[in-house]
């Protein structure tokens, strides 16, 4: 069976598999029963943790009046399932790298960048003077995250992270999550009708999980309490607090992309692995483009990154990086923001290398490689299906170790061998 068979095989068991998970979920004895044991869990597990918290009965029932749980969403364990590593991925971030920077994508966050970049000029300089986050970081977050307030927020806040605090796959982190949003409302700090999310229980223009809105939105219009769901400046704001409060470095630059030649390992990526900008340039890494590293950077930290090993792009990133990820977990979320706000503010211009085809892989498939390295001792930083630095590194590693072609970057032969 060729790869291109095997691929399709699977995309039909995928199908097969959604087909059959849609149905039980549109079982209506099924959803009875889930709504039942919701009911009872509200009453006598979730209601003593929010009323320890402040939260008010009154508080309470309205934010759950009427709410049943929505068994389409994704990374749930229904009742009588086991957990497992899902084959397909609902966050783009996860999919194949050069996938998530296509230029239409890019250019509609670009071009709208620039034109709220007029509009909240003021505004930009003066969060910039108070948290050191350059307007172009906070306009790309912005854009990337709602288009600047544009995107649908659908889902009902309350009915997603209750379904997710009673059967997600990570059941305590929505947990902290609904409670928080309870305490919003109770605060007055948000109506009840105003919780809308995403399907990820995420809220407003910028996307606070309600956790994150607690600690760092930021009321900037002048009209109180913070408001992420109308007010522009709040939402602004409360971006450039938030990436302020995990330790932005005000005058460093996110990153820079590189070329690194073939005798320096891609397996030398990671945050653990920095070192003088200026002695990355010693072992033969340029700047792309041939313009040198600004002076202030080339004596500061800075470290190798390569999102999808040598099929793509490299890049020597600071710091500030790492704070982005804080956003978003994914390395290329981080880098979709610094290259749209290098384009905001700088003019278009797309990375100096381009993105190469990779194989076609679902994360059970690379859970099994990571497994596969971890029995041999590597530290992959868990076998969840998500190819992070770790693992890029752990497979340019394994290999050298094997007189192979470093890479860094998983494909079907690799998955294949470590099986």
């Amino acid at each position: 069976m060729t790869a291109e068979m095997r691929r399709i095989a699977r995309r039909m068991v995928q199908v097969f598999a959604c087909l059959a998970l849609l149905g039980a979920s549109n079982s209506p004895a099924l959803a009875a029963r889930v709504d039942d044991q919701f009911q009872a869990w509200l009453a006598s597990d979730l209601w003593p943790d929010a009323k320890a918290k402040g939260v008010s009965k009154a508080t309470f029932e309205a934010a759950f009046a009427g709410v049943r749980p929505n068994l389409k969403l994704p990374d749930l364990v229904l009742p009588g399932e086991k957990q497992k590593t899902p084959k397909d991925q609902h966050q783009a971030e996860f999919r194949s790298p050069g996938n998530y920077f296509a230029e239409k994508t890019v250019a509609a966050v670009t071009a709208g960048g620039r034109a709220c970049a007029g509009k909240h000029a003021s505004t930009l300089a003066a969060l910039e003077k108070r948290y050191g986050v350059p307007g172009g970081i906070v306009l790309a977050i912005w854009g990337r995250e709602s288009g600047f307030g544009n995107a649908k927020i659908p889902y009902d806040a309350f009915e997603v992270l209750g379904t997710k605090a009673f059967l997600a796959t990570r059941k305590e982190m929505f947990r902290e999550e609904v409670l928080a949003a309870l305490v919003m409302v109770e605060r007055g700090m948000a109506p009840r009708s105003a919780m809308k999310s995403s399907w990820a229980g995420a809220l407003g223009q910028p996307q606070f999980m309600p956790t994150s809105f607690l600690k760092h939105a930021v009321g900037f219009d002048g009209k109180g309490s913070p408001d992420i769901w109308n007010s522009e400046a709040d939402t602004l704001a409360s971006i450039a607090s938030y990436l302020a409060d995990y330790g932005w470095v005000k005058g460093r630059d996110w990153g820079f992309e590189v070329t690194v030649p073939d005798n320096v390992s891609c397996a030398l990526e990671g945050p653990d692995h920095g070192r003088k900008i200026a002695d990355w340039a010693a072992m033969g890494i340029e700047r792309a483009g041939g313009k040198p590293f600004p002076q202030h950077e080339a004596r500061a930290e800075g470290y190798l990154m390569m999102p999808a090993g040598r099929y793509g792009p490299a890049f020597i990133v600071t710091p500030n990086f790492y704070v982005l990820k804080e956003y978003n977990e994914s390395d290329v979320y981080a880098l979709f923001v610094g290259h749209a706000a290098d384009r905001i503010a700088y003019g278009d211009r797309s990375f100096a290398s381009g993105w190469r085809k990779v194989d076609a892989l679902y994360r059970s498939d690379i859970a099994a490689m990571q497994r596969g390295l971890e029995k041999l001792g590597y530290d992959v930083g868990g076998a969840d299906g998500l190819p992070g630095y770790k693992t890029r590194r752990s497979i340019g590693d394994w290999q050298a170790r094997n007189g192979r072609a470093g890479t860094c970057f998983p494909d079907e032969q690799i998955v294949q061998a470590l099986k």
